[in-house]
């Protein structure tokens, strides 16, 4: 499993609802915020492979009012 968090920046003024519910339908999404500050919008993605992350954030990139996204990716320790 791979756990990227997205941030989504600069939405065009009048589509941040419009972002927010279509995001909501996205599967892979596993949590969905909107926030202040320098960003709109933090996204949890839950997906199984870095190739199934970079397909999402292209879909998330493709929503209409989406200008900007900052991807971080997380993985595990290993136990020491």
């Amino acid at each position: 499993m791979v756990v990227g968090v997205t941030l989504v920046k600069n939405v065009v003024p009048g589509f941040e609802r419009s972002v927010f519910d279509t995001l909501k339908t996205m599967s892979r999404i596993r949590e969905l915020y909107h926030v202040f500050g320098e960003y709109d919008f933090l996204v949890i993605l839950e997906v199984d492979s870095l190739p199934v992350l970079s397909k999402t954030v292209d879909e998330i990139r493709a929503v209409e009012g989406v200008t900007t996204t900052h991807t971080v990716v997380g993985a595990e320790l290993p136990d020491s």
